[in-house]
């Protein structure tokens, strides 16, 4: 297996409280790894770190062999410029909690916005892609909605295929189902489902105990700025030897 993302060492704060405390993790190609834990422990702002939506005060991220949102300069790690951080974010899908469609903009036209505005993909070839990523999440008769007319869950299926449109190399999702009502949320995890069986790579943050179960190769569990366990599913879940991640799970697994 070859190692896709890689981190060293990530610390993060925002003003005095200090939210990443050192981390660090491995993802292999076609792995999925589902991050767990108490709000507030991190969780998506590592998420964030990992694109450079935020940036690190120490540490080192690598997507692919590329140190995201910096470049080596000697010894020294340089700030990239913004071109070209962007080209290292177009290779990183991310799918929020709160969808972030374009309001004004049909689903079709949502997801083509980004193959054509930044690859610069004819629009024709991202039509077809675009009306094929909507069947795979089963919004084949719903190309020409707006957001307003699509449901919570329908949304998110739409910011799926957005992302899966730009062709990135690995997909994160911070709380994609959080949002959503219950009755909604299934829907969601059957597209990630179907994904992670694509082998697709996916890093995703979420409080879907089931699904990490079932779906994830390995999970973490964050407490407090740091991942306190990692390992497969059935071993951290069932057996966990930190005694705050067992709190954690207690509550959460009664």
């Amino acid at each position: 297996m070859t190692t896709i993302v890689k981190a060293i060492n990530v610390r993060k704060s925002f003003g005095a409280h200090q939210v990443l405390r050192g981390v660090d993790f491995e993802v292999e190609n076609g792995e999925v790894l589902c991050i767990l834990g108490p709000s507030g422990g991190g969780k998506s702002t590592l998420l964030r770190c990992i694109n450079h939506l935020e940036d690190l005060n120490d540490g080192v991220i690598w997507v692919d062999g590329e140190i995201i949102g910096y470049e080596l300069k000697g010894s020294t790690l340089h700030e990239l410029p913004p071109r070209l951080l962007r080209m290292q974010q177009r290779e990183i899908g991310m799918v929020f909690q709160h969808f972030n469609l374009f309001p004004h903009m049909t689903a079709l036209e949502n997801v083509i916005e980004g193959p054509v505005t930044v690859r610069k993909e004819p629009k024709a070839q991202a039509e077809a892609r675009g009306r094929e990523l909507l069947t795979s999440v089963g919004l084949a008769d719903h190309c020409g909605a707006y957001p307003v007319q699509l449901s919570g869950g329908q949304k998110q299926r739409v910011a799926i295929a957005r992302s899966l449109a730009m062709k990135p190399k690995i997909m994160l999702f911070d709380e994609p189902t959080s949002a959503l009502d219950p009755e909604l949320v299934g829907e969601v995890l059957d597209v990630m489902r179907a994904l992670a069986a694509t082998g697709t790579t996916m890093i995703v943050v979420t409080h879907e105990i089931a699904f990490a179960r079932d779906v994830a190769d390995r999970v973490a569990i964050m407490v407090d700025g740091e991942i306190r366990e990692m390992g497969p599913p059935a071993e951290v879940l069932a057996n966990p030897k930190d005694a705050r991640v067992r709190s954690f799970l207690s509550r959460v697994l009664s």
